[in-house]
């Protein structure tokens, strides 16, 4: 492993996310829950420690209290220390006239400050909110080897999802001659990963041109096209997995990639362990009529019932003659007997009583608040979401985080729609 004393990892992990709907309404997105014991972020933290990376800076913005409280004095990710160490950076008012992050390199550019201080020679940026198993180690030898002032990290995807990323053309050297962020049509399938190495006094001096020059926000849409050309940038090329998990269908799928019988993510990688807060809870319960079939279950979690296919958090309690499939349960729910959940994703703390029936169905109505976040079957149900006895949920529903029992006005709901809670709690996630 190269020299990573002098490389400041800025991990940017301020952003909301209306296209995970309830999931990341009161928490922020790399708060998210992940594969059963994970929050999202952990993947990022944890590729940085298996780097050899413990210089961390994280930015938050969006409801940050229950990422701040995971993190901690980063003791998982071994970042609990004297020199370097882990450090969370918020958005603060001063008489220079800082405000709220207004993009990425916004971001970075408010924490300049912070930066300049460090005595490193590379800034490593970083993005919360994806799914994957990296060594940064070897994208800095790659940055170090060729002299480039700025590195981008780039990753191969189907011809059909190029709109949904900043879109790179190299040369036959891996230099990178043309950035486009979300195009309609492009030739090059290499999209941006939202991963980026900068030499110091070149971040520092593009983020001050951008601002001197009023360019933009973004690293995207503004800073890297702004130094092509001007600057040596280079591609590094991923080939593992990695997987944007913005919505509903996209966190959905990556949690379903964890069960297939050889996932492409390998979370059994000892050389490459994903680290996260323990939770001293007591070993997995089956009762005597249980049947699992390809699923991730964690500590503490009973299961009197049938779980296929899904994962099941910890301290999930699934009754007898329930059965759950195709769904993921987060922490501290219950579900309750006789009840059957069909791809859906369930938040911590829901109480879900007997004989319920969620996600069920022939009908793919759009949610008719959501249409364009929640049109691919699956039903979420908020934190601390109370469902009533022999309720029946379709499709594409949303029950909102806290809803109580009297708040179902119908034993049925149909696909598409919402239960709102009339009396919302300001309960922070």
């Amino acid at each position: 492993m190269s020299d990573m004393k002098r490389v400041l990892a800025v991990i940017l992990a301020g952003g909301a996310s209306e296209r995970l709907s309830i999931l990341a309404a009161e928490r922020a997105k790399p708060a998210v829950p992940f594969g059963g014991k994970y929050r999202i972020i952990d993947f990022t933290l944890s590729n940085c420690s298996n780097s050899g990376i413990y210089n961390v800076a994280v930015l938050t913005q969006f409801n940050p209290r229950s990422l701040i409280q995971h993190i901690g004095v980063g003791r998982p990710w071994d970042m609990d220390r004297t020199q370097g160490g882990i450090v969370i950076l918020q958005p603060f008012l001063s008489r220079s006239g800082r405000n709220w992050y207004k993009g990425t390199a916004d971001a970075v550019y408010q924490n300049l400050y912070f930066i300049v201080d460090q005595r490193v020679d590379e800034v490593l940026i970083l993005s919360a909110d994806h799914v994957y198993s990296m060594r940064y180690d070897q994208m800095l030898a790659s940055h170090r080897s060729r002299h480039a002032d700025v590195t981008v990290a780039v990753y191969e995807v189907p011809q059909e999802e190029i709109h949904r990323f900043g879109i790179i053309t190299i040369d036959h050297n891996g230099r990178i001659v043309n950035f486009e962020e979300k195009p309609k049509e492009a030739k090059s399938r290499l999209a941006s990963m939202g991963i980026y190495i900068f030499n110091k006094k070149v971040l520092v001096d593009a983020l001050e041109e951008m601002v001197s020059q009023d360019k933009g926000n973004d690293f995207g849409n503004n800073v890297l096209p702004n130094l092509i050309g001007k600057a040596e940038v280079y591609s590094f090329r991923f080939h593992g997995y990695w997987r944007d998990v913005g919505t509903v269908d996209a966190y959905w799928q990556a949690n379903m990639d964890l069960i297939v019988d050889l996932p492409e993510l390998n979370l059994y990688n000892p050389e490459n362990e994903v680290r996260t807060v323990h939770q001293e809870y007591p070993p997995v319960k089956f009762g005597p009529k249980a049947q699992i079939g390809r699923a991730l279950i964690c500590n503490g979690a009973i299961i009197n019932g049938t779980v296929i296919d899904s994962i099941i958090s910890q301290k999930v309690f699934v009754e007898q003659d329930a059965v759950v499939r195709n769904s993921i349960i987060f922490e501290d729910t219950t579900i309750g007997r006789g009840t059957i959940i069909e791809k859906s994703i369930i938040d911590k703390q829901v109480w879900i009583s007997r004989n319920c029936q969620i996600g069920v169905g022939d009908d793919y109505t759009p949610n008719k608040e959501e249409p364009d976040h929640l049109n691919a079957g699956i039903t979420l149900v908020g934190k601390g979401a109370r469902v009533p006895a022999d309720t029946l949920i379709g499709k594409n529903c949303k029950v909102e985080p806290w809803v109580e029992l009297t708040d179902f006005s119908d034993q049925q709901i149909s696909s598409g729609e919402t239960v709102k809670n009339k009396k919302p709690k300001r309960y922070p996630l």
